[in-house]
């Protein structure tokens, strides 16, 4: 199983919870940071480009191949928000892939866009454009990346400011012990997270694909991932109570028990 979190989540909050239970479940886990955050290498830092990214997911997919007593044919991909997406990308593009997991994923940017707008104040929403204009500009010039915090109280300056885009904190870091964790993403974000759409690879994968959503989540939304789900060959779709990070919180047990249903569905009898 190979993991990683989305937008700025470092590997370590994104995936431990999971993780433990996929390893006691018999499953080995490879989690890794995105390149530019975390322990991945890459400068300047924080910035997310999302064909990179897709990259990084085929790097580590190679890099688990090649390790010993990993069986090629039994390899599977999680990833959640913004990862989620990318999941359908990377599961299109690798047709032997044995399963892939997308939890409360971004699917489509232009469908959940508007609504994040309409989560912030018109001032913060001028504010945050006005931001990833000048680091977009920058960028041309060799200046370093204007960095806004991932998620923020509505009113507030930040890449996401949803009903439950705060939710994230209590949800992958209750104990504060990931104190090196940066949340925080250069502003450029907010220029193109309207035009990702991995969702319309969907038709293109051949693996068996489990779409958990949130039928509250207010973040990525669960509509449009439930819509780009019935376009997989191969998929299933589990409905959880609660947003955004219901699965690391409330509904937590209910999404590892269909998780690992469906990885020994997948993996163990194939």
């Amino acid at each position: 199983m190979i993991m990683a979190g989305g937008t700025s989540v470092t590997k370590e909050p994104a995936s431990h919870l999971f993780a433990a239970r996929f390893n006691d479940a018999g499953f080995a886990v490879l989690a890794f940071d995105h390149r530019r955050f975390g322990q991945s290498g890459g400068a300047p830092r924080q910035i997310v480009r999302f064909d990179e990214q897709v990259a990084d997911w085929h790097a580590a997919i190679e890099c688990a191949a090649a390790l010993p007593d990993v069986d090629q044919d039994r390899i599977s991909i999680w990833g959640f928000s913004l990862a989620g997406g990318h999941v359908f990308r990377v599961a299109a593009d690798h047709p032997r892939l044995a399963c892939a997991i997308a939890q409360t994923p971004l699917v489509d940017g232009p469908a959940v866009a508007p609504h994040a707008l309409r989560s912030m104040t018109p001032l913060a929403a001028l504010r945050l454009f006005g931001r990833g204009v000048a680091d977009a500009l920058g960028s041309l010039a060799g200046r370093p990346p204007l960095l806004v915090p991932t998620a923020g109280a509505r009113g507030t300056v930040a890449s996401l400011t949803t009903p439950d885009a705060m939710d994230g904190d209590r949800a992958l870091d209750p104990d504060h012990r990931h104190t090196d964790w940066e949340q925080t993403v250069a502003a450029r974000i907010a220029l193109q997270i309207g035009r990702y759409r991995p969702g319309r690879h969907a038709s293109r994968i051949r693996c068996p694909l489990l779409v958990v959503v949130c039928d509250q989540d207010q973040s990525a939304l669960p509509g449009p991932a439930v819509r780009a789900a019935r376009n997989a060959p191969a998929s299933e779709v589990v409905h959880l109570t609660g947003r955004h990070y219901a699965p690391f919180l409330e509904s937590h047990e209910q999404a590892v028990a269909a998780e690992i249903s469906f990885l020994e569905k997948h993996l163990v009898s194939c």
